[in-house]
């Protein structure tokens, strides 16, 4: 009698569907945050696979700034319609009309921070008690601390101190009435493993994660894209470069590698030589503080 050993993804692959499958089984009413990037479109196949033949039992939800990418929207809009889920998307523009809070000021004026509340009145208005989200334990040191099950309290706040022991793959999502659980069903993954999986996946991707031409500036060593939401200052130069993103965040806090990798198998191989993690080489916001990450999630970020 033969027998099949699984290869290092489809380990992961069977780790995170027994993931979802504990979600669908502990939970009345999750929802996946998914933002077009890389993490949550990989979310996106495995929840497929992970219900298949079903449709994907629990919406999509997009926290919308009003600072995306307009690659990463259209591709949103399109996976939804793609796969069946139902799209709920939430702006940041309306909280912040409702609630007159005051906007970031600056350079790059990051709507991150603010998105918090936004996210917070959603699982509110919809009841969540689970929010699937695609973070990583390598993306950054606030993450490596993160629990699969990320138990939140009714304010949604994270306190390292109170979160639960994950022993023999056995998750405990009992919670509290107005609690809230952080599910990360890739935390053991890395970037490599991602682009690894969506190249063995053949998942199609947005167009901005390959290279292409874009107007940029250069700011303490980053590519960020001119758009309409960055202050340009008369001694910024905007030069067009070949350049593909890492990560997509928002336009104001997410920053260009320069590339001239077209294909996942070229990606991939940029990615393998790297030495600095996504977000060290890319995301302004994390390094506003050595404990922005943190910091963010002790307020109620995902």
């Amino acid at each position: 009698m033969s027998t099949h050993h699984l290869n290092y993804l489809e380990q992961l692959e069977a780790e995170s569907i027994h993931i979802f499958r504990e979600i669908a089984a502990q939970f009345e009413r999750p929802a996946l945050l998914f933002s077009g990037g890389k993490d949550s479109i990989t979310l996106v196949q495995l929840a497929k696979k992970a219900f298949a033949p079903g449709k994907i039992p629990f919406p999509l939800v997009h926290i919308d700034t009003g600072h995306n990418f307009p690659e990463a929207l259209a591709y949103r809009d399109w996976l939804a319609n793609e796969v069946g889920a139902t799209l709920i998307v939430r702006k940041v523009e309306d909280t912040i009309k409702q609630k007159s809070l005051t906007e970031p000021k600056g350079k790059f004026a990051s709507r991150n921070w603010l998105q918090t509340y936004t996210l917070l009145d959603t699982i509110e208005e919809f009841k969540f008690d689970a929010c699937i989200g695609g973070a990583r334990r390598d993306e950054e040191k606030a993450r490596a601390k993160e629990r699969i099950f990320s138990v939140r309290d009714e304010f949604g706040q994270w306190d390292p101190k109170l979160q639960r022991p994950e022993l023999w793959n056995i998750f405990n999502g009992k919670i509290h009435k107005g609690e809230n659980v952080r599910v990360f069903p890739i935390s053991n993954w890395t970037e490599l493993d991602v682009w690894n999986y969506i190249r063995a996946e053949e998942i199609p991707l947005p167009s901005i994660y390959f290279t292409h031409e874009r107007e940029v500036i250069e700011h303490e060593g980053q590519l960020i894209a001119v758009s309409p939401f960055i202050r340009i200052d008369e001694n910024d130069v905007i030069v067009k470069k070949q350049v593909r993103y890492r990560t997509v965040g928002d336009m104001t806090c997410t920053a260009a590698v320069e590339s001239l990798a077209a294909t996942l198998d070229e990606v991939v191989n940029e990615i393998k030589i790297t030495r600095i993690s996504e977000r060290g080489e890319t995301r302004i916001d994390d390094k506003v503080t050595e404990a922005a990450m943190e910091d963010r999630k002790k307020g109620g970020y995902f």
